[in-house]
Parts: C-alpha cells; sequence; structure tokens
C-alpha cells in the first residue's frame, strides 16, 4: 500500500506546484497590467493634449502667417502708391515739328517765315507734364545737315513762349547758336574714314546740336503752363528733325526717391510695415483683452471710491440725525400719566391728588411699537446714504407725529 500510495500523491505535489507557478503567473500578468493600465490612460492624455497644443499652434501661426503677408502686401501698396503720387514725371521728351508759310514769292531764295512749331504740355489731354513748383531743365536738340547753306547761315536764335490755358504768355526767352566748325581737311578725312559707312546709310554727314532754353523752369500753381510756342528765328536754316526734352532736378525727398530707389523702397516698406503692426496689435488688445488696463481694475477703484464716499455719507448722516435727536430731548415736554400704575376712578379730586402726587414719568412703548421703530432704525442705517432736504423734513414731521400721538394718548382713566 505505501508502494501504489507513493506516486499519486508525488503527481498531487507536482500539479500543486503548477497550480501555484500557474497562479504566480497569473498574478504576476495582472499586476503588470494593472500596472500598465494607468500608464497607457496618461499616454493618452499626454498624447491628446500634446495633439491639441500642436494644432492650436499651427492654427495660430497660419494665422500670424497670413496677417503678416496682408499687412506686407498693404504696406507694399502703399509706398507704391505714395511714390506714384509724389514723384512727378522724370523726363518729357516730345518731336518738334515746324510749320511755315509758302505764299510769298518763288523767286527768293529761303522760306516765306520762320519755322514755328505749336508744343502742348499735356499728356492725354488731361495731365501736366510738369508738377507745380519742381524745377525743369528745358532744352531743344536740332539735327542739322552739315550742308554748305548752314555753315554759311552762322548763327541763328530759337525762341521760345510758354502760355496758359487762356493763351497769356507767362515766359518767353531766346538762344542762339549754330553748326560746329569743322575745317576742309577734317571734313575730307572723316568723309574717307566712314566712307563705308557713308555708303551703305549707316552713317550720315550731320550734327545734333543740343539748345538749353531753361536751366530751372518752374511752372505757377495759379497759372499753370500748358503749351509753349518755339520759333526758329531764320529763313535760310535747313533742320531735319528737333525734339524737345524736358527733365527734372529734385531736391530733398525726391532726390533720395530718384537716386536711390531700391533703399527708399526698402525704408517706406519697412516703415509702413512697422505702423501697420503697431495698430493691428493694439487692436487686437483691445479685442481681446480690453486694452493694456483691464476694465476690472477700472471697476474695482470706482467701487472702491463709492464705497468710501458712501461711508462718509452715512457717517455724516448718523452724526446729523443723533445732533437732532439730542436737541428733541432738550424740548421735548413731560407727559402726566402712566400706563401701568393706573388707579380706580374715585372722582375729580382724587384724579387730580394722584396725578399731581406721581412723578412725571413717559410712557413706555408696546413691544410691538418697539420692533417697529427698531425696524425703521435699521431701515434708516441701511437704507441710501444720499438722502436731501425733504427726506429729511419728512422723517422729522414722522417724529414729531409719532411724539404727538404718544403725548396724546388717553390713559386708562379715559377709558372708564
Amino acid at each position: 500500500m505505501q508502494e501504489h500510495s507513493g506516486p499519486p500523491q508525488k503527481q498531487q505535489s507536482t500539479g500543486l506546484r503548477r497550480g501555484s507557478a500557474v497562479q504566480t503567473k497569473s498574478s504576476r500578468s495582472d499586476t503588470m497590467g494593472g500596472a500598465m493600465g494607468p500608464l497607457l490612460h496618461w499616454l493618452q492624455d499626454v498624447a491628446a493634449v500634446t495633439f491639441h497644443k500642436a494644432r492650436r499652434t499651427l492654427f495660430q501661426a497660419a494665422i500670424l502667417f497670413c496677417t503678416l503677408c496682408l499687412l506686407l502686401w498693404v504696406s507694399i501698396f502703399l509706398y507704391g502708391s505714395f511714390y506714384y503720387s509724389y514723384m512727378p514725371t522724370v523726363s518729357f521728351s516730345t518731336p518738334v515739328h515746324f510749320y511755315y508759310t509758302s505764299d510769298c514769292d518763288a523767286t527768293k531764295s529761303g522760306l516765306c517765315s520762320f519755322p514755328t512749331a505749336n508744343i502742348s504740355f499735356m499728356k492725354n489731354d488731361r495731365d501736366q507734364v510738369m508738377a507745380n513748383g519742381q524745377p525743369y531743365r528745358v532744352s531743344i536738340v536740332l539735327e542739322m545737315p552739315e550742308s554748305p547753306v548752314n555753315e554759311r547761315l552762322g548763327m541763328f536764335m530759337i525762341k521760345m513762349s510758354c502760355y496758359t490755358k487762356g493763351g497769356t504768355t507767362v515766359s518767353s526767352v531766346g538762344r542762339s547758336t549754330m553748326l560746329h566748325y569743322r575745317s576742309s581737311l577734317l571734313q575730307t578725312l572723316s568723309t574717307l574714314f566712314f566712307s563705308p559707312l557713308l555708303l551703305t546709310g549707316m552713317a550720315e554727314q550731320k550734327q545734333l546740336i543740343e539748345v538749353e532754353l531753361y536751366p530751372d523752369y518752374k511752372t505757377n500753381a495759379y497759372h499753370p503752363t500748358v503749351g509753349a510756342v518755339i520759333e526758329i528765328h531764320s529763313r535760310q536754316v535747313q533742320i531735319y528733325s528737333a525734339q524737345l526734352r524736358i527733365h527734372a532736378y529734385f531736391t530733398g525727398i525726391r532726390y533720395l526717391l530718384y537716386n536711390f530707389p531700391l533703399t527708399s523702397a526698402v525704408i517706406g516698406v519697412a516703415t509702413n510695415f512697422a505702423f501697420l503692426s503697431v495698430i493691428a496689435l493694439f487692436g487686437y488688445l483691445q479685442f481681446m483683452w480690453g486694452g493694456l488696463r483691464p476694465p476690472d481694475q477700472v471697476r474695482v477703484r470706482v467701487m472702491m471710491g463709492d464705497t468710501t464716499r458712501i461711508q462718509r455719507r452715512r457717517e455724516e448722516a448718523r452724526k446729523r440725525m443723533e445732533r437732532e435727536n439730542s436737541q428733541k430731548e432738550l424740548y421735548t415736554p413731560t407727559v402726566i400719566g402712566s400706563m401701568s400704575g393706573a388707579c380706580d376712578f374715585q372722582g375729580n379730586s382724587v384724579v387730580s391728588e394722584s396725578s399731581s402726587e406721581s412723578p412725571p414719568v413717559i410712557p413706555e412703548a408696546s413691544g410691538a411699537e418697539a420692533a417697529q421703530t427698531q425696524q425703521e432704525e435699521s431701515h434708516n442705517s441701511e437704507g441710501p446714504v444720499e438722502t436731501d432736504g425733504s427726506n429729511e423734513l419728512n422723517g422729522s414731521l414722522q417724529s414729531q407725529t409719532g411724539e404727538t400721538a404718544v403725548r396724546h394718548r388717553p390713559g386708562p382713566w379715559m377709558s372708564l
């Protein structure tokens, strides 16, 4: 029996060991699961908060980027508008077409009249070429051939007269000019040297004569210049073409804008951007936080000032009431009789003797009347402090009427 009982006991012990091992493993897994549960929840919460913060930061960055782009675009637009409106026309060039009469004697050599041209200083028949108060250099360029007629002509005059919209001449000037001198030998050498170009038509024997008419012409704001008449005082002159040139000479800010355009553009756009950014920042603070000083602080200060003022007025009213009560006590007449010490009616003589022998006692108020007076006093102490003269007068009248009511209250002998 002992030999057969040995193996089952071993099997039971091994089973118990295995069960205990399984229980320990399960308990370990349960403890690990219980420990990992809060950790997973914490990681989930951290991930959710991080994702929310990242999304909010990305949204704010996108709004900031769009706002900065908008401010930059508005800054560039403002600078371009300022440059276009402030900077006048830098240079103006127009061809000059001369005309003359031809109804004279054909036997005479030369023209019948002086060559004359009418020039308009209006662009698109609306805008003026020259700004008011801006100095301009006005010159004319003549393209003249090196012909024997022009060489024999010598000096000749060019006259220019500026006029207003009504046709009134506001300025007139005359200048003299002539061809540059070239000797016959120099002309021969230049002809031989440039003969290939002259033969192909790529070069011509001509000279460009530039004549400065006005070094610093300024138009008047009250009488603006709208055109000019150019006249050449010579009937023998020969001209290929002519061109009038007007160039502005800038000073101050216009000089910087014209000679340093890139630097001026950067400074102007940066200034506009900073100004608009400050405006946008103040608008954001006013919209979000109610300005640099929150309204809560202002409200607290105002309430503190109101409470101190109310307390001061309450103290003044209390002192005034005490003073009035003291004066009323001094001038209050004595009341004869008592509500508690009443005696039987035995005749008029007995009543008079009892009334004369009893000391003057002020009648006591009942419990209801005392409660009512206490309630009125509490109401007066807790009520509004700001009272005018009419309220005080009403209170004094009410107190006097109450006193008279107590004074004339019938005694117990009157009820019989």
